[in-house]
């Protein structure tokens, strides 16, 4: 594993998560990881059309099953940990709580459909985090423009980003110490923790994500999305 991006508080490592394990001397674990749903782009919603244009990003690596999330999180031995999933496949053994992400600025969707899914569950394991009263609420909403030639998605390169906002706010909660996150991605955990002053570790496995982690990292990019 190499160091391909580092300042004074974020470090990237180009690797394997499972066999490189730097990130496992940080304190909080913070990540969206390959989690079952063998993830496929399906191209950029036209809604006058009611057809996806032909997508151009890759599947996410390692997503056909929970193992590499599973292998991750038995690492990691339950200590405090942020991890986004899905109702479709099983949570996170030792789940404490189970927060919602609300995707308020996805676009209308297919033209014919009963239901359209506009959300991600987020996991919280292990114990330390920031209480306050009133507490949090479980649902989270952002509005940021996810798709579309100007959405997020097209703009950052990446088939699944999180709001920088959203991470930010999750970061707040979570104990002191450095931050972990070993499926780094869009680089969302790394900007958000060096956005609130903390030292993060990211790895990601694919080059290329590396280097929009890192070209966002040395531009100081901006949020495209508002937390609700």
């Amino acid at each position: 594993m190499s160091v391909y991006y580092q300042d004074d508080l974020v470090t990237l490592y180009h690797g394997d998560c499972l066999t490189e394990t730097a990130w496992l001397a940080a304190d909080v674990l913070v990540t969206d990881p390959p989690y079952g749903m063998a993830h496929a782009p399906r191209g950029t919603y036209n809604p006058i059309t009611g057809k996806s244009q032909k997508a151009t990003l890759s599947v996410i690596a390692n997503d056909k099953t929970t193992d590499v999330r599973d292998g991750v999180l038995t690492a990691w031995a339950g200590r405090p940990a942020v991890v986004f999933g899905t109702w479709r496949v099983e949570r996170p053994p030792n789940t404490a709580h189970r927060l919602i992400w609300w995707k308020q600025g996805q676009p209308p969707g297919p033209a014919n459909a009963p239901f359209m899914l506009q959300d991600e569950e987020i996991y919280i394991l292990g114990g330390g985090f920031v209480s306050s009263s009133p507490p949090m609420r479980s649902v989270i909403a952002t509005s940021e423009n996810r798709q579309g030639a100007h959405g997020e998605v097209a703009l950052i390169g990446h088939p699944t980003p999180k709001p920088v906002g959203l991470m930010e706010l999750l970061l707040a909660r979570c104990p002191p110490g450095v931050i972990a996150d070993p499926f780094a991605g869009s680089g969302a955990t790394l900007l958000a923790a060096r956005n609130l002053g903390r030292t993060a570790i990211g790895v990601e496995l694919e080059e290329r994500y590396c280097e929009i982690i890192a070209k966002r990292l040395s531009q100081q990019a901006f949020d495209f999305g508002d937390v609700a």
